[in-house]
């Protein structure tokens, strides 16, 4: 059984893992990291997904990386674009050396005399365990489980005599040529795969139980398009950066305050681009807008594929699957050759690993989160959950630079651990997400609580976090601090967080 004993371990190297590494080079520049990934790639989600016409839902000048610029044009990228763009960041800072691949981590356990975590992980190949130790343990592993996507238990579904996929297990180099689809589900995976397959497929049927809001959103970013001319690329990404984050605050915010208005005005360009002959029952959600993720569609293609009528919108419960298709409720059967199974993610933190704290088995669901990245009552650990209202990253990326800021304060003091404490009892029966979309609902037992005021709170608000986060003060009466010499003078090689 190897064992490496590192001052920062991260566990994931996708768009978060390589951001933190990134993050830690920089800022923590004596900082000895590791990173621990099960796959074989950098990439995550972007190397995981593969399925036609993977794209992101957000756009890239806020999905990218605050320190590194987007250089395309395009507003929503495929897949391969943003693992390319991992890929590069991590080359050009220099990070993939730190990276252990094929470890699937099991377990995480804090150990308060010895002032350190130990991670022990195995490699899927051999068989073989490794353990890590670390001072302090950043898990970046996202938020649902890679082994399997979400399948409700749909009758008949064995009955299926054609070809049955989940998008996140799409077989390689499948050829769908000329075959009738159904696509069941109405979520972003959905509403990306529909018009990506009609350029093969006989036609393409999206089944879902009620609508969800498409809104059409411009291909590129011709303002920035036109701007790299006379700009550097950095000055042209920031002020593509700070214009998106505004407008997608602006929308939210009227969404919560003026839902009726933003639904008119969503339903209105949804009509407009699907013309007089489709029914716009399939595209009329019965609840506002914003209280569940909304898709986004690039120069609104999947409304021009439905319009050309390559492709169609039912809306209607499954009865049960039967040979060659779906019996639907209202008596109707959709034929299909291939059934998709777009039907949602299985969340799941940590990747999965078991959670103790001296021994003591820790409930995540019984924890309180603090600024949106750290558990009551856990020393020394954070992770990345990213916004469910805007890009991913833009709260990945003040949470890595509030790592780095911890991790600094506390080799400056002389601080061994770092515990968030909530000596209040501010936590309530609420999880820490603000949706009620199926999937939180389904994993609502396995996700940390949201506490009654700040910082228990889960903001989901940029522009609030991005203070508290990248200036916020860290001695705030919530953190409590423990270890020799607490406010003595600095420390070399952060010998003081590893409790040397």
């Amino acid at each position: 059984m190897k064992h490496r004993h590192l001052d920062v371990l991260i566990i994931g190297a996708g768009l978060s893992g390589i951001g933190a590494a990134c993050h830690l080079q920089k800022k923590c520049p004596n900082v000895r990291f590791g990173i621990i990934e099960r796959r074989e790639r950098i990439g995550g989600t972007w190397d995981l997904f593969r399925y036609p016409g993977i794209r992101s839902d957000s756009d890239m000048f806020t999905l990218g990386y605050n320190f590194r610029p987007w250089t395309q044009t395009k507003m929503l990228a495929d897949g391969p674009s943003i693992r390319s763009y991992i890929e590069d960041t991590a080359r050009d800072y220099d990070v993939k050396k730190h990276i252990h691949f094929g470890l699937k981590v099991l377990s995480e356990e804090w150990d308060s005399k010895k002032c350190h975590w130990t991670v022990t992980a195995v490699n899927e190949k051999t068989g073989k365990e490794e353990t890590f130790s670390a001072g302090f343990v950043f898990n970046c592993t996202g938020y649902y489980k890679y082994d399997a996507g979400y399948t409700p238990d749909i009758p008949g579904l064995k009955n299926f005599k054609g070809k049955l996929i989940h998008p996140q297990h799409w077989p390689e180099n499948y050829d769908y040529s000329g075959k009738r689809v159904v696509v069941i589900g109405s979520g972003a995976t959905a509403v990306t795969l529909v018009p990506a397959m009609t350029d093969k497929a006989d036609h393409v049927v999206m089944l879902q139980r009620s609508p969800t809001y498409v809104a059409s959103v411009p291909e590129e970013d011709l303002i920035s398009k036109n701007l790299r001319r006379f700009l550097p690329e950095m000055v042209v990404y920031r002020m593509a950066r700070a214009r998106n984050i505004m407008l997608q605050r602006a929308v939210y915010r009227l969404s919560l305050s003026k839902p009726k208005a933003i639904r008119r005005l969503l339903l209105a360009t949804a009509r407009k681009q699907l013309g007089p002959n489709v029914d716009m029952r399939h595209f009329q959600p019965t609840y506002n807008p914003w209280e569940e993720r909304m898709c986004a569609v690039p120069k609104g293609d999947l409304f021009k594929v439905i319009r050309e009528g390559k492709a169609s919108v039912v809306t209607d419960h499954i009865d049960t699957i039967t040979a060659t298709g779906i019996q639907l409720k209202s008596g109707d059967h959709l034929d299909a050759d291939v059934l998709i199974t777009a039907t949602g993610l299985d969340l799941q933190l940590f990747g999965g690993a078991a959670l103790r704290v001296d021994g003591r088995e820790i409930s995540v669901a019984d924890t309180v989160l603090y600024k949106g990245l750290m558990l009551e009552g856990v020393p020394n650990m954070a992770f990345v959950f990213g916004y469910t209202n805007a890009s991913w990253t833009l709260k990945a990326d003040i949470a890595c630079e509030f790592v780095c800021r911890l991790v600094n304060h506390m080799r400056a003091i002389g601080a061994t651990r770092v515990t968030p404490t909530d000596e209040e009892g501010c936590g309530t029966d609420m999880n820490f997400l603000n949706l009620r979309s199926g999937y939180v609902q389904r994993a609502s037992d396995r996700l940390p609580r949201q506490g009654s005021k700040v910082p228990w709170q889960n903001l989901d608000d940029y522009l609030r976090d991005l203070p508290a986060l990248r200036f916020g003060n860290l001695e705030d009466g919530y953190l409590h601090f423990e270890g020799k010499n607490l406010r003595g003078k600095k420390q070399g090689m952060l010998g003081a967080l590893l409790g040397a």
